[in-house]
Formats: C-alpha cells, structure tokens, sequence
C-alpha cells in the first residue's frame, strides 16, 4: 500500500491489532488426508479454509482449496491415472509445453461422503496415485489460525504477517487526471509504471536523484495545466508492506481501513498472488482506477 507521508500515523492508528496484522500455517500433509476424520468435517465441510501446495504453475503438481473447491494441476501422466474428470489447461499454442490438465472437486456437495461412489473414488486416487506428503500454507478463514485444532496433529509452523513501513522521501509525484480514458493505454501504463516504482520505493522517482541518464533514462509523468504550468508536486510517501499467504478477505479489509482514517488523501493498493496475477488500485477523492495485469 502506498498512502503520503502526511497520512501515516492515522494510517498507523487504525492497523493496530488484527486490523493490520494477519498469520497462517505452514504444513506437511497428503492430499488424502484433507478428506479424512476431524480435518475434513472441522475445516472443509463446516469450516472454511484456504490452502496452497508447494509447486510451480505450469512445471510441477499444484493444489489449492478455497471454498470448498478443491483444484488439482496435474501432468498427462498422473491424469490418467486419476480417473478422475477434468479439462486440459490451454498451453497458449506453447508446443513446447507439456499437456497438463486441471481437476475441481467440489467438497461440500452432500454426495462428498464416505459410501458414495465419487467419493470413493476420490479417496482410491489419493490413496493410489497422489500419495506423497507435500507442503502446505494454511489460513483458517473462520478461526485464528494458531495451531490448535485438527490441523495441530501435523504440526504446523505459525507465521505471523505484520506491516513493515518504509518511507520514500522527496518524490515527483504527477497529478491524477479527473478521468482516464480506457482506450488511452499510454497514460495507464505511464501511471501503472509510477505506482509500480513507487511500490518498489525506487530511487528514480526522487527529486535529488541524480543517476547516469546511460544508466536509466526514466522520468516521472508530468501533469501540466490548461496554462501550461507544471503541476507535478513533490512529497513523502510510504510504503506498507504486507508478506505471505494472504487471503483476500483481509486485503479488502485493510483497504478500507485506509479509505475510512484517510478519506482526504490518495491510497494505492497493489497485490500479488502466487499464480503471478496481480491487481493495482488507485483512490484519489472520489476517483477509483483499478489494473488487473499479469506480473
């Protein structure tokens, strides 16, 4: 999150407690025993959870749960051997990328029980094919995900997400235009690119910056008004930092943490998820400007 300097202690103010701090587990179990005994009736049927496997998208074995809905990315190979049903992941026209297939099961249906055939077949694939223990992340999106309960058998190793802020001093920051035309991808990419650097607390956004132009020739958007004045400013800002498996319950919540202590002031949020999907948010007064773009 980006937000000026002259709104930090306010900011600060209103993350104190579980409204900027968050946890989740990280794990060793199979993916058999998500359906097994107190795990699968505590977390999964009643509950809700999410969880995440080790792996790579698109090279390894991947498995995510969130609501219920469990996804499996698996290669020809092991899909085969699944028996399960599902669909091949379009590879884009990359001929060079093995086939892999993708599997949702959906948990809380009233036939995902013991006795049922679907159900059992999920369980002679787990207990067949898919057998090796992984590792998880872990948030219990109903409880406080302390290590206690069902999930304490495997025992999980907490880590807690706290807020680290870091200012970034003297920086050419442009105006926001009243509107943004969607067909003008120019000036959003030029602002998406200012938040971007900015988020990463670049040194090129500085006023003092004085590096070789050989070395980087970026410059700050220059906002200029109908008279032909400049009215690009220069401020503090700060950046607050949130690292781990987040859910996106709590990032909406941070968010209007910060809209409610700064109302008069611009706040950017931009979020990254481990598919590398990510999302970028600008509030200036009662203008919203929002990219959806792949990091």
């Amino acid at each position: 999150m980006l937000i000026p300097e002259s709104s930090l202690e306010r900011l600060r103010a209103g993350l104190v407690g579980d409204n900027g701090n968050s946890r989740y587990a990280r794990l060793f179990m199979k993916i058999g025993e998500l359906i097994e005994g107190d795990f699968f009736n505590h977390y999964v049927k009643t509950g809700n959870i999410v969880m995440l496997s080790e792996g790579r998208s698109g090279i390894d074995h991947k498995y995510a749960l969130i609501d219920g809905v469990l996804r499996l990315e698996v290669d020809k190979a092991i899909f085969e051997r699944l028996g399960l049903n599902g669909q091949a992941i379009p590879s884009e026209g990359r001929h060079h990328v093995k086939a892999r297939y993708a599997v949702e099961i959906n948990l809380r249906v009233p036939s995902m029980v013991r006795g049922k055939p679907g159900f059992d077949r999920i369980v002679w694939a787990f207990k067949n094919v898919l057998d090796c223990s992984v590792t998880w992340l872990f948030h219990d999106l109903k409880g406080t995900t302390d290590g206690t309960g069902p999930i304490a058998v495997h025992q999980p190793t907490i880590h807690n997400i706290e807020p680290v802020f870091e200012p970034l001093e003297n920086v050419r920051a442009p105006a926001v235009p009243p509107t943004l035309d969607q067909t003008n991808h120019a000036a959003a990419t030029e602002l998406l690119e200012w938040l971007t650097m900015a988020a990463n607390l670049s040194p090129r956004l500085q006023q003092t910056d004085g590096v070789d132009s050989y070395l980087s020739r970026y410059e700050a958007p220059r906002a200029v008004s109908e008279t032909g004045k400049e009215i690009t400013v220069s401020q503090g800002l700060v950046r607050i930092r949130w690292h781990g498996f987040i859910p996106a319950s709590f990032i909406s919540s941070v968010f209007s943490v910060a809209l409610k202590e700064c109302p008069e002031d611009w706040v950017s949020l931009m979020a990254t998820s481990f598919g590398g999907e990510a999302i970028a948010i600008l509030k200036d007064g009662e203008r919203t400007m929002t990219w959806e773009y792949a990091s």
